[in-house]
Parts: structure tokens; sequence; C-alpha cells
């Protein structure tokens, strides 16, 4: 049994929004400490590790740690007629996830059924990372728009004085480069050169829900899964994606 409170219940819209954009469905695991999620997309590219402490929420009772398998695409549109000003009260009843959004003066009620699911992803890729940089997320998100214009993957490399990013296509080429003191780094640590070139479509994907201002931060090693991550509020988000090879 579990009741949970959050007094702003698109803080967990927005939590959840980062997931589903690659999954559409997971298991929540409800501890005690807080909720986490560990999961990969259906085609096995990426990989989102979610972590919600307790203190996120505004109340947090938990009798015991259990697994809420659902589907992410239905919960999702569910959180999507949150409106302003309403909180959000999970609890389980009878095998369902009740979410009920208190607002002033009313109370709306749903029930989402529960749903096995395949047993959660237990590690996450075990790569020693040459290269991490965190950087303002709005032009990371920019830099990936304007590659999508060209081509269908972009590539990222750190070196020890700037981090570049392009983009190669039928229609044309795109560089970016950004120097190690610019003002949109907010932190450069390259021991060894790294870079490698990742499916666009599913960096759009993770980086999508980045709250405006917040910063990301990428990590980095030569032909290996690159690790993306960012903080809505007091929850961290973690995308890992491979790379793109050619044949």
């Amino acid at each position: 049994m579990f009741e949970l409170k959050i007094d702003n219940a698109k803080y967990w819209r927005d939590c959840v929004e980062s997931i589903v954009n690659l999954v559409d469905e997971g298991l929540f695991n409800i501890t005690p400490e807080g909720i986490t999620l560990k999961a990969m997309d259906p085609s096995s590219i990426s990989m989102i590790s979610f972590v919600m402490p307790a203190k996120a929420f505004s109340k947090y009772t938990v009798e015991k740690s259990t697994a809420v398998g659902l589907n992410l695409e239905n919960l999702s549109k569910i959180l999507s007629r949150t409106r302003d000003d309403e909180a959000l009260v999970i609890r389980d009843v009878d095998n369902k996830l009740l979410l009920e959004f208190i607002g002033p003066g009313s109370r709306r009620r749903y029930k989402l059924q529960m749903i096995d699911v395949k047993k959660n992803v237990e590690k996450e890729p075990n790569v020693q990372f040459d290269a991490h940089v965190e950087m303002v997320g709005e032009p990371l998100k920019d830099m990936i728009k304007d590659a999508s214009l060209i081509s269908s993957y972009i590539a990222f490399k750190a070196s020890k004085d700037q981090f570049a990013v392009s983009a190669r296509g039928d229609s044309g080429e795109l560089e970016a480069l950004h120097e190690k003191e610019g003002s949109l780094m907010k932190k450069f640590e390259v021991t060894k050169s790294a870079d490698a070139t990742f499916n666009l479509e599913f960096l759009e994907n993770m980086v999508k829900s980045c709250p405006i201002g917040s910063q990301i931060n990428i990590e980095l090693k030569t032909n290996e899964p690159l690790k993306l991550s960012y903080d809505i509020g007091d929850s961290k988000i973690t995308y890992f994606l491979a790379p793109y090879m050619e044949e």
C-alpha cells in the first residue's frame, strides 16, 4: 500500500513525459526512499533511468516496497489533462493506480489498470567516459533541431579546448563549435578526445523535457554509448544512447 501527494500535479506530468518520450510501458519501483524506473526503448537502442526521491512529494507513505507496471502512454494522456493549481494524490487500489487531481473546490479521479511488464532493466552501461560536458539546455536543443534539417544523425566531439557538433546529409553540412571557456559551457572536463555519432530522433526525444533554464550533462567516449542527463526539480533523468556505426 502507498499514498503519495504532489502539490503541483504538473511536476509529475513533466517527469512522466521525460519517460514516455522513449518508452511506452514501464515498471515503477516505489520504495521508502523514492520512485525509480529503468527501461529500454522497444528497439533497445536507448535506455532511461529515472529517480524521484521521497522529498519531491509533500506526502509520501509507503508501507512496503512495490513494483507498479503501467502503460505510460495511457498515464501520459491522463496527466495531460492536468489543470493549473491542482495537486495530485496517487494510491494503489485493487490492482489499479488511483490518480486524484485536487483543485480549488474540486476533485477528479482516474483509475488506471496496472499491467505486467517485463523484468526491469537492472544495469546501466558500464562505460569509463573520457569527456564530461555540461551546458545550457536550450542551445543544445537548438543545435539538435538545426542538425535535423540536413541529416538523421548528429556527431559530438569533445577535445581539449572545444565541443563540436556536426551533421552531414545530401543537402549540406553543419558544424557548430563551442569553446571550453564559452558562456554556454558550465562544466568541461576532457581527459581524452572523444567523438561519436548518434540518431537524431532519439536525441530530440531525450532533450525534449529538459526544463527551460536547466543544464544538460553529456558524457562521451569514442564510439561508445552516450550518457545524457538533467534534473526536473528534485528528480534525475538519465539517458543512454548507443552510437551509430556506419556499416
